[in-house]
Parts: structure tokens; sequence; C-alpha cells
């Protein structure tokens, strides 16, 4: 028996319980003779229906739990960590889990047209597209992106932060009205003050703020070396606009525009919560940024 069968039947029981013919015209609606429908309420699920059930209820829960926002290779990755979960899945489970349930993610849009430059050296990109890294704070990773709040999304706000690449952890952040210097020494700031004495590689790209005297000077009192991109080469930082991206696109579209300034701070702060704390993925053996980033601390 089938999943919509077997809904439908144990609707049609509930129904009919106090209403005298009900199950006799609803069985008539649907084209089931009484005999398969008594035979069916007493048939006891099998092993695979029981697995398939709680595959069903559970994938929808992760799926929901990750604001709709995740796909198959996280879903596994979460019912894999599931302990509700006491049977293998596989992907093929998981994909098939998620036609049944008639749920997708809405994936991130592919750059086209991007020709990629042929390589070339050039002295201050040091970290030239090396993203493996053994530890944490030993390459940090920083950009600002644009986000809109209002009645018609009309103000603007630019959202600084600094990404350690280990784990993609989110160390710190910063919001202003503009990109300056101040605003990334400041978000700078933060990043030192939480994660105390360390010397990473610090990436950027060539923007005006992080070219500025004010913000190399005051990178050098941590004895940091310094790493930028490469003029029309975004994918030197792609870790960095990648995490732009599914901020964005899994959780910031994912939730009604703010209207003021302050509903805009509470809903990065939960984002950024979310990202840190909540967001499991393959990469990291299934666990969280957190999780993968103080198992090595």
């Amino acid at each position: 028996m089938n999943r919509q069968h077997r809904l439908a039947y144990q609707a049609i029981s509930e129904v009919g319980h106090d209403n005298h013919g009900a199950v006799s015209i609803l069985l008539k609606v649907i084209g089931v003779s009484c005999q398969a429908y008594y035979k069916g309420l007493k048939r006891q699920q099998t092993v695979w229906e029981k697995h398939n059930s709680l595959l069903l209820d559970r994938t929808k829960h992760w799926f929901d739990a990750n604001h709709q926002g995740i796909g198959a290779g996280n879903l596994l990755t979460n019912l894999q960590q599931d302990k509700q979960i006491y049977f293998s899945v596989t992907f093929k489970m998981v994909r098939r889990a998620m036609c049944e349930l008639g749920i997708r993610c809405q994936v991130r849009k592919k750059k086209h047209n991007r020709v990629k430059q042929n390589e070339q050296y050039i002295q201050d990109n040091l970290l030239n597209q090396n993203f493996d890294v053994d530890a944490p704070n030993k390459v940090w990773l920083s950009d600002s992106t644009e986000l809109s709040y209002g009645i018609n999304g009309e103000c603007k706000i630019r959202f600084s932060g600094v990404l350690d690449l280990y784990g993609r952890r989110l160390l710190a952040y910063n919001l202003s009205s503009t990109e300056t210097s101040a605003a990334e020494i400041e978000v700078f700031q933060r990043a030192f003050a939480s994660v105390g004495d360390v010397h990473p590689l610090v990436h950027t790209d060539r923007g005006s703020a992080y070219t500025s005297g004010a913000f190399n000077n005051f990178l050098n009192q941590f004895e940091v070396e310094r790493s930028m991109s490469r003029p029309g080469t975004p994918y030197d930082n792609s870790p960095m606009e990648r995490w732009w991206n599914e901020f964005k696109l899994r959780w910031m579209d994912r939730h009604p525009m703010p209207k003021t300034y302050h509903e805009l701070v509470k809903l990065v702060e939960e984002g950024i919560e979310y990202f840190n704390h909540f967001n499991r993925s393959a990469q990291r053996n299934g666990l969280t940024p957190d999780e993968y980033w103080n198992e090595a601390i």
C-alpha cells in the first residue's frame, strides 16, 4: 500500500467513525471496494514502509529547520547525524524522498560569460587560490556586500565580514553606510578581539578600503601577512563570495524584507548564528563551522 492510500484510508476511517454510511459513500468516490478498504486498514506496515515514513518525516523536518535552503547533499549530512534515523540513508534515498515530498532547494545562479585569465605570478596574491588549510586562524578572508531594508528596500547598508577559511566560520561582522577603511578596521578589531593573539594571512580584494594606508597600518600591528586578489578575478576570493551568496539566498531572501535598521541588525545576527552554529556540511565531516573549528582548537 502506498502512502497516499494509507493516508486516504485513515482519513475515511476518522470521518466515518460517527457518520453511518459515510464510509461507503467515500469509498465509491475514490473507487475502492469495501473489501480492499478493510483489508488495507488491518494490514501492518512493512519494514521498508516504516523506514520510508520516518525518512520522509525527518527529511521534511531538516529541510524546514534549514529554512528550506539546503539540497540533497546537506540533507543527507543532517539525516546521518539524526539520532531518530536508525538505518542507513543514501543520497539516492534522500533524492527520492525529496521528490515524493515535492520539495527542492533553490540553487545559486551560475555566473556565465566569465573567462578565466591565464595564471600569472603577482607578488601580493600570496593565497593564490589555495583554499585548503589544516587549522583555524591560518587564513582570514574579508569582503563586504550590500544589504537592503525599508518599506520597499530603498535603504542600503554595507555588510563587512571576516571569514576564517578553516571551516568557513564568520569571526566578526560590521554594518556601515559605505565601505570605508574605518568600517573595515572596525570589523578586524572585533575579529582579533574574539580570537586573541594570532597572526593569519589576511586576503582581500583591491577595494579602496583594503588598499588604504590606514587599514594596512592597522593590520601591521598584528604581524599579519597580506594577500590580495588580482584585478578582475573574484574567484581569487571565492569562499568569501560563496558565503555572501548563500547568506543572501538561504537566509535574507527567505525572510521578509526588514523595515527598519534594527530589524535588519536582528536578522543579520540570527543569520550568522544559523550559519556558524547550525549549518552542517559534508565538507566539514557533517559538522557545523563552530564544531569543526572548536574540534581543531
